[in-house]
């Protein structure tokens, strides 16, 4: 099988590119698919992936993963990207995924997936981290997007922002203007590596009760200085298609 051609230079893909590489060598090269690639790349603390056809019909997907700690993966780049996540932060997967569980143990599956659940799904697929200094913070909650990106350019040389959101992974290996991702402020860590992040994560982001009122701010992630050179060009930023203003709601922990 095949995966469509990725830009491991981007700038969003940093902490995804080394694992990526191999597994995309060993999909191209191996004669399996994206389960066993990524499973022949596994490290210790990462679960089993194995193909989709050990799902059972019928049977709660991250219910699955929860009881056999295995990752059912299907032959696409969602799958794909949903793989590197859990060998990048297998920490924060294994705890979205048990909290996952633990609501469909008490409620089922229904229509709706009720507030937690929702919140949770939301930030696994689409969610991102920033670690930023106070002004651009503030300026985001704000949707003040001159500010942001403009006034406070410069300021983007000491904020970090990681993406965790597999979705919204798979979305930038298109990029396109209107990707916005749901964005947590990232917890005090005094480490930057991966793993110290996977710790602060579970640690301080991760709360059960703040997920519910889904403390998310929305990014342009394609807005980011240096992350898309359209972004350079005088007038990128006033579309308020994509750039669009505050409703007027302040975001928990602004």
């Amino acid at each position: 099988m095949t995966l469509p051609a990725i830009d491991w230079a981007q700038p969003w893909l940093v902490p995804y590119r080394a694992d990526g590489e191999a597994a995309m060598q060993a999909v191209a090269h191996g004669d399996g698919g994206v389960a066993t690639a990524l499973q022949r790349i596994r490290h210790a603390s990462a679960p089993d992936f194995v193909g989709q056809d050990a799902l059972p019909a019928g049977h709660a997907y991250e219910a699955h993963v929860f009881r056999t700690r295995t990752v059912p993966t299907r032959d696409n780049l969602h799958d794909f990207f949903n793989g590197l996540v859990w060998l990048a932060f297998p920490r924060t997967k294994r705890r979205l995924n048990e909290l996952q569980a633990g609501e469909i143990a008490r409620d089922g599956v229904g229509a709706t997936r009720g507030p937690l659940r929702d919140a949770l799904t939301l930030f696994d697929e689409n969610g991102a981290l920033l670690d930023a200094p106070p002004a651009l913070w503030h300026a985001l909650v704000a949707r003040d997007w001159h500010t942001l990106f403009i006034g406070q350019r410069g300021l983007w040389r000491e904020a970090r922002l990681l993406l965790f959101g597999h979705a919204l992974l798979e979305k930038l290996v298109t990029p396109r203007k209107p990707i916005t991702a749901h964005v947590l402020l990232l917890p005090a860590q005094g480490e930057n590596g991966e793993a110290a992040l996977d710790d602060a994560l579970v640690a301080g982001s991760l709360d059960p009760q703040a997920l519910k009122r889904k403390p998310f701010v929305p990014l342009p992630v394609l807005g980011v200085p240096g992350w898309w050179g359209a972004n350079e060009a005088a007038g990128f930023y006033d579309d308020p298609t994509v750039f669009r203003p505050s409703p007027g709601r302040g975001i928990p922990g602004a």
